[in-house]
């Protein structure tokens, strides 16, 4: 018996990525690190769940990828926590 993945967090880069399956009870079913071919093939063969990531410049591409498979895509923006507030993040 398979236990159901009600999400997938997805952290982004350039060549791997960082996936954390989700269960019902928020339960941490596996964490691992996927290529890119990896990644889209697990999108494709994975039931409907939600799929969330942080809002950079590809996610909105992995999230069109994600949709075309019957998932709902949830982008979380990115808050520096460490900047001082008064601090502009783009100097």
């Amino acid at each position: 018996m398979t236990t159901k993945i009600d999400m997938l967090e997805i952290d982004l880069a350039k060549g791997s990525f960082q996936v954390c399956a989700v269960g019902p009870e928020g339960t941490v079913l596996y964490n691992r690190g996927l290529s890119r071919t990896r990644l889209a093939a697990l999108l494709a063969e994975q039931p409907a769940c939600i799929v969330a990531m942080e809002a950079c410049a590809t996610s909105h591409h992995w999230g069109r990828v994600a949709q075309r498979h019957g998932h709902e895509v949830r982008l979380v923006p990115f808050y520096a926590t460490n900047a001082p507030p008064e601090r502009s993040l783009d100097a």
